[in-house]
């Protein structure tokens, strides 16, 4: 009886092995850059984010929780510095001239906006050169507009009071008084801000399809029925959107008060145009209380949060009526 001899089958090639594991290798790098590369690509934005925008929100919270001085003891004081805020009357007078600031240079400016936006869609000559005319109080430092505006704005020789003085009206001190305080401080905004949100606004009108144009002209619409049945109801998103960022913009309004007041946080004597902002300011730089300027900050975010959220039911009711 002869020995059988068993012989083992023959294995595959090596280049097969390679390309089996490389082929393994490909689907795996394939699944990874699909799923993976789209995370990769936006981490960026939230690794800054989170450096530069939520640790400093978080950690001015648990400044707002101690007693804070800059080169003092940390004391925890709880809720104590919101208490404190919550029943002291610089802050509310800061918080009322804030939004009423807001108000006055809000409305004004985006219904000025609309009408020049809908001046400059039309055909004219110089059309490029008006348009960029409009932005360049923007690109204008708030220093050089805070000189030409406390000269206009000046009780003896100022142009506004002799204006006024021409058509029998009495010079005012445009600082003495809130209302004046902040007419002339909101024509200050409203003078920066309103080419910004006109060219916004231009942008958003040369979308809307000349065919709704033509259509109402053979109906017999005239230009203004046409402004008010066509060309603002196609820009209720953009509107929206500008009242949102003017909100918040409003909200934290600092430069040109400041400016108006000649540097002083203080805003004015007694403080007759002194923002929300300016209040923070004062806090920490003029009386070394970082504890209470953190707190007071944090009622302002909440504040803004507020505002944004009527602003949100504002955007749902209107695309539910569409």
């Amino acid at each position: 009886m002869s020995d059988t001899v068993e012989i083992a089958p023959p294995s595959p090639p090596s280049w097969r092995r390679l390309t089996g594991r490389r082929g393994h290798r490909n689907r795996f790098t394939a699944r990874f850059d699909l799923k993976a590369t789209p995370y990769l690509l936006v981490s960026p934005y939230f690794v800054l984010f989170a450096i530069f925008g939520a640790f400093p929100v978080g950690f001015t919270f648990w400044v707002s929780l101690h007693s804070w001085q800059l080169a003092g003891e940390k004391t925890w004081l709880g809720t104590d510095n919101y208490e404190f805020l919550l029943t002291y009357g610089p802050f509310w007078n800061s918080i009322g001239n804030t939004l009423a600031m807001f108000v006055i240079a809000t409305v004004p400016q985006l219904l000025a906006a609309l009408f020049i936006a809908n001046a400059l869609n039309k055909r004219m000559r110089g059309r490029l050169a008006w348009r960029l005319s409009i932005l360049a109080p923007m690109v204008t430092s708030v220093v050089a507009v805070a000189i030409v505006f406390n000269q206009l704005y000046g009780l003896r020789y100022g142009m506004i009071n002799w204006l006024l003085g021409e058509v029998g009206i009495g010079a005012i001190d445009w600082r003495a008084n809130s209302l004046p305080a902040w007419i002339a401080i909101s024509s200050m905004v409203d003078w920066r801000w309103t080419g910004y949100n006109a060219i916004i606004y231009l942008a958003a009108m040369q979308t809307i399809s000349r065919d709704l144009y033509e259509a109402a002209a053979i109906d017999g619409a005239t230009p203004r029925r046409q402004f008010w049945s066509i060309t603002v109801p196609q820009l209720k998103p953009v509107i929206i959107f500008t009242v949102f960022i003017s909100t918040i913009g409003g909200l934290l309004l600092f430069a040109e008060p400041m400016m108006f007041g000649g540097g002083d946080f203080s805003g004015g004597t007694t403080g007759q145009f002194q923002t929300a902002a300016m209040f923070i300011i004062e806090l920490f730089r003029n009386r070394n209380n970082f504890g209470m300027a953190a707190a007071a900050a944090w009622i302002l975010f909440l504040l803004i949060v507020v505002v944004a959220l009527i602003n949100y039911l504002i955007i749902s009711r209107i695309r539910g009526s569409k």
